[in-house]
């Protein structure tokens, strides 16, 4: 498209732009480190006035990309699954894999299908939704055993190996975007009925894909490109000259105090939001502040107090674990 054209935001100068900050931006930060905006960083664009959602696949293109990306992420689970205590369920998704019409742990982006009336005649509008990659998030604030970074490149990923599914990030985060697996991660080798409930997965921005100077999947397949990646203030000037060009709306910018994921719509987000009911896996599109504003601080204190007062042995193993995933992780780069 002409815009892309002037802007230089098309695939090939996306490799070339986004190489250095990918390289930089990608390795595992120290527990606790959580990075604010800054120079470097990166944004997506969801045009929804270009998205069709795939209607000739069985599983829109994103979909169906991402499934294969992440088909090995979580590894087997342990069965029986414990039950944790004092909760008393558990949540598996093993024998769900194949769900793509909600977030899942097996499923880190879905395509919902909003039909609205505006100016006059039906409009059906198709609004892929993941991970919004916040620019302050609270779910990395919150985390109590720091599994949970904001990355230079501006997105936010869980440390698998380092979370116990404690789910405070899913309670903090607007829309409720991570998911838990039960039976997996390091609870289980710690108090697997009582130190947590598994792992919490979520879009990553295909972290890995970016190290290597590749597209995240989702916005490689898009057949209508609806999907855009680039540096964060020429993406963010193209949604506002999009948004201009057709008339349109906004959604990302402001929420929850800022995201690297800018939403262009040819409709009002609140006639999208109408058409959404926010319920397990389907978050809604509210126009929502961003949550512990005031509290950050005091509220990580508050979660992280009982766990560290009640089970100092517990952190003492999992720290223990991680520094030894650090060594091997270290001894594996000396050998590269």
């Amino acid at each position: 498209m002409e815009a892309e054209r002037k802007s230089g935001l098309n695939r090939r100068s996306f490799l070339k732009a986004a190489a250095g900050v990918a390289a930089a931006g990608t390795g595992l930060p120290r527990p606790g480190r959580a990075i604010a905006a800054g120079e470097g960083r990166l944004a997506t664009l969801i045009d929804l006035s270009l998205c069709d959602g795939c209607a000739e696949r069985p599983v829109p293109a994103c979909v169906a990309v991402c499934k294969e990306i992440n088909k090995d992420k979580i590894p087997p689970i342990r069965e029986p699954i414990p039950t944790p205590w004092p909760r008393k369920g558990v949540e598996d998704w093993s024998r769900r894999r194949e769900v793509f019409d909600r977030l899942t742990p097996y499923n880190f982006i879905y395509v919902h299908r909003a039909e609205v009336e505006f100016e006059g005649r039906a409009r059906t509008v198709f609004v892929p939704r993941r991970c919004m990659h916040c620019d302050n998030p609270a779910c990395a604030t919150i985390c109590p055993f720091s599994a949970n970074h904001k990355y230079e490149n501006g997105a936010v990923v869980i440390d698998p190996d380092l979370c116990f599914g404690g789910a405070k990030c899913k309670a903090v985060c607007p829309w409720e975007i991570p998911q838990r697996q039960s039976g997996v991660g390091i609870y289980l080798h710690v108090l697997p009925n009582l130190a947590g409930n598994g792992v919490m997965y979520k879009c990553d921005l295909c972290q890995e894909r970016l190290a290597a100077g590749k597209l995240p999947g989702c916005i490689e397949v898009c057949p209508r490109q609806a999907m855009l990646i680039g540096p964060r203030p020429r993406i963010f000037a193209l949604g506002e000259e999009r948004a201009k060009a057709m008339g349109g709306y906004i959604y990302g910018k402001k929420e929850n105090g800022g995201t690297s994921s800018l939403y262009v719509s040819p409709v009002p987000i609140a006639a999208l939001n109408g058409t959404m009911r926010r319920e397990p896996g389907r978050p809604d599109m509210k126009a929502e502040r961003r949550r512990m504003e005031e509290t950050d601080r005091m509220g990580k204190a508050v979660l992280q107090a009982p766990l560290y007062g009640i089970a100092a042995g517990v952190f003492g193993a999992f720290l223990s674990l991680a520094r030894r995933r650090d060594r091997r992780r270290g001894g594996e780069k000396d050998h590269e």
